[in-house]
Formats: structure tokens, sequence, C-alpha cells
């Protein structure tokens, strides 16, 4: 191949790479999944992986990726995961985290939104979001998600959509 042909092709290239993202989320794309099967290649069972890069409208960043053996999760005692799983099963707490994620991190701010119930509600969903560890209280009536449960959270509400 000619110096012409050769910069022709390493342009062309170059423009296909700069015109779609490196990083692809859809059907038929299992990046991921490959890179997961490699990763537990001597595994018989395999396993289950997941992981986030996330930007909030707040700014704030955060990068996860949690996994574990098929083994692991069979054998494990699911009732651990029921207190979890029931504080996000009430509309009004997912609509907390929501607005947390968000930006109104205190009380204040929360009980100043339209149809959320009454300050005293409002605090019980708190204290239930906490005690399941999906918020911590950060003082002054001011709450955080805690990084290591912004992407697992995102996540539950993925596998919570249709397929």
């Amino acid at each position: 191949m000619d110096l012409e042909q050769r910069v022709a092709e390493l342009e062309r290239r170059l423009d296909a790479l700069e015109s779609k993202p490196s990083v692809h989320v859809g059907d038929g794309d299992f990046w991921a999944l490959e890179g997961l099967k490699e990763q537990l290649a001597h595994v018989a069972d395999g396993g289950v992986l997941f992981t986030g890069a996330v930007r909030l409208p707040t700014e704030e960043r955060y990068e996860w990726q949690y996994g574990m053996l098929t083994e692991q999760l069979l054998d494990a005692d699911w009732s651990e995961a029921a207190e979890a799983f029931a504080a996000l099963g009430h509309a009004m707490r997912l609509r907390l985290l929501r607005e947390i994620l968000g930006g109104r991190r205190t009380a204040t701010e929360l009980t100043e939104l339209d149809d959320v119930g009454t300050s005293g509600q409002i605090y019980h969903h708190l204290r239930q979001l906490t005690a399941a560890g999906w918020l911590q209280s950060a003082g002054r009536g001011r709450y955080v998600i805690p990084a290591g449960r912004v992407v697992p959270l995102l996540v539950a509400l993925a596998t919570a959509r249709p397929v």
C-alpha cells in the first residue's frame, strides 16, 4: 500500500473513531459481558457484575463496580436483602432519593416539595432509608446517599424497568 493510501486509511479510521462514542450501551453490545466471561473463565458457574460511571446533576461523579460469583449469590441468605428492598418499595422514598441525588439534601428542602406529605411523614421515610443504608445523615438535617450506594441504586432502578 502506498503512502497516500495508508494516510487515507488512517484518516478514515480516525473519522470513524471520532464520530462515535467510545462506549456503546445498547442492544447487541456485550463488551462488558465478554470482559466478565474472560475474568471468570476458570469458574464453572459464572458470576454477576454491575458497574457504573455516573455524573449527577450536582456535578458529583461516582465510579463503582461490584461482582459476585453465582455460587456465592445462590448460597447467600436472601432474606438479608429484604430490608434494603423494602425501603425502596415506596414511591415517596424513591422520590426522596431522586431529589437528594438532584441536590436537595436537607429535610427542610425536601418538605418544601409539592405532594411529599407532612414533615413527620418525610422524616419517617428518611429514617427508613437511613436504616436500610440508602441514606446517611450528614448532620443538621442534611442527608446524603453513600458513595457506594449511588450506582447500586441506579442499577436497581434500571432492573425494575420493563425489558
